[in-house]
């Protein structure tokens, strides 16, 4: 759902209450001292998250005797609110769900507490057991941790394995675009009420963005040459839109334009799509058989390509902490726990392990019971993250690194309005040129900053 959800761990009603309730917000500011210490963490609404809210108080609050309020909220809403109560100082929340946009950013600025000292200090932590991909992602120009990992992701195709055996159909290991788009087209409408492809159309940077920002690398375009030349509306970005748009237009889910992860997740784990490419982290969710009718029948393929080798992304939502926090103590235990090896083990034995929030530890994929667990996905999605190359993921020199996004603080604007004349572009209210010609604007406003 689209809805504020905010959960209050430390209420007894958080044990059997939904996710999806709305609630009032967290708010305030956080007490201490003895055992009424408490924290306001603010996160992203994705499957992992809701399962962190309904393991903490039992566990965590438990044996700790801090208590955690969680803000739980979409996507968009999440960076919005996240940005503002770090930019502005407002100290609202101890903890909050970032990723690798923001720390370089922020901790430039300072708005960051450095957590390698707090990771060396926890013997049970293993710093050295991180994905060095996911730890580069999250350390400042200092060469320290400013998050620590929740989980780590790439993105890859997801497919019906039934639909493409009754069509006869074999879905390559390396697909390309085209073999992708082919393939939606032939099994669209398989089944009743069945569309061929579930592609983000919901604007926002981190949303729509993020999917189209790596076909358009493939494509060979990009957001801005090496020395800041704005090419939105590029032959090569028109190229890998036109073709994003026509894609999601002709065989893709219903109601793209309003339709990001969550929305895909839902349409492919109760059926309504026979493929979707996204996040690697949305393969738990897939698999769990207690909110997935398509568990067991999944496949899985990388990521596809055009003209470069691989086009994954590479992804952590982590546990920031405010420089305004006055619990940085309590906050840090919190972090450390919730990126720890207990907490995956946890997750496995109360949860089910496919639910593991992975893709951050090399020990994980030693485990047996995810080996088990993950036998479909585990191993290509390891091999996404590692593959993943930031400083380099097209066809041309970049002046920043991000795979699906440039690391520069206007990009989160830019990003932004340029998805949302895109999402009208797919729901017919506008053209792609004239959304990449307004766009081209935009960008060029950007670019004058840096040249």
């Amino acid at each position: 759902m689209r809805i504020r959800r905010t959960i209050h761990v430390l209420a007894a009603a958080a044990a059997t209450s939904s996710l999806l309730v709305a609630c009032s917000g967290a708010g305030g500011s956080s007490s201490s001292g003895g055992g009424g210490k408490s924290i306001n963490v603010l996160m992203v609404g994705n499957p992992q998250m809701e399962d962190i809210a309904k393991l903490t108080k039992d566990t965590f609050t438990k044996d700790t005797g801090i208590k955690v309020n969680f803000t739980v909220l979409p996507e968009n809403e999440l960076r919005d609110k996240v940005t503002q109560d770090v930019a502005t100082q407002a100290g609202q929340y101890d903890v909050a769900t970032v990723g690798a946009y923001e720390i370089p950013i922020w901790q430039k600025n300072g708005w960051l507490h450095e957590l390698s000292s707090y990771a060396a200090k926890d013997t049970g932590f293993h710093e050295a057991d991180l994905l060095k991909p996911v730890v580069t992602s999250l350390s400042g120009s200092d060469g320290k941790l400013y998050a620590l990992p929740f989980y780590g992701e790439s993105s890859f195709l997801m497919y019906n394995k039934d639909v493409m055996t009754a069509k006869g159909i074999t879905v390559p290991e390396h697909p390309t675009w085209q073999q992708v788009a082919d393939i939606a087209a032939e099994v669209d409408g398989a089944e009743p009420g069945m569309k061929g492809i579930c592609l983000r159309g919901l604007a926002g940077w981190g949303e729509l963005g993020a999917s189209l920002t790596t076909v358009v690398n493939t494509f060979g375009g990009t957001w801005f040459t090496k020395d800041w030349k704005a090419q939105v509306n590029s032959p090569e970005f028109k190229k890998a839109t036109n073709f994003y748009v026509d894609l999601v237009r002709k065989h893709g889910e219903a109601g793209a334009p309003q339709a990001g992860f969550t929305e895909c997740l839902n349409a492919m784990s109760q059926k309504k799509v026979a493929m979707w490419y996204d996040a690697t982290s949305a393969a738990g969710s897939l698999e769990d058989p207690s909110s997935s009718k398509i568990a067991g029948h999944v496949g899985y393929a990388y990521a596809p390509t055009v003209a470069t080798k691989s086009s994954g992304w590479l992804w952590s939502w982590a546990w920031a902490m405010p420089k305004t926090t006055k619990n940085a103590d309590a906050a840090s235990k919190f972090m450390l726990w919730a990126s720890g090896k207990d907490y995956e083990k946890l997750v496995g034995e109360k949860l089910g392990w496919s639910r593991v929030p992975a893709g951050k530890r090399a020990s994980t994929y030693e485990i047996p019971q995810y080996q088990k667990a993950a036998a479909a996905f585990g191993d290509i999605t390891l091999k996404s993250i590692e593959g993943a190359d930031p400083s380099d993921p097209g066809v041309q020199p970049r002046p920043t690194v991000g795979v699906q996004y440039v690391a520069i603080p206007e990009f989160q604007d830019l990003g932004t309005k340029v998805t949302q004349e895109i999402s009208a572009a797919i729901a017919g209210r506008t053209s792609v040129d004239k959304a990449l010609d307004d766009g081209q604007k935009l960008a060029e406003d950007v670019a004058k900053n840096y040249r």
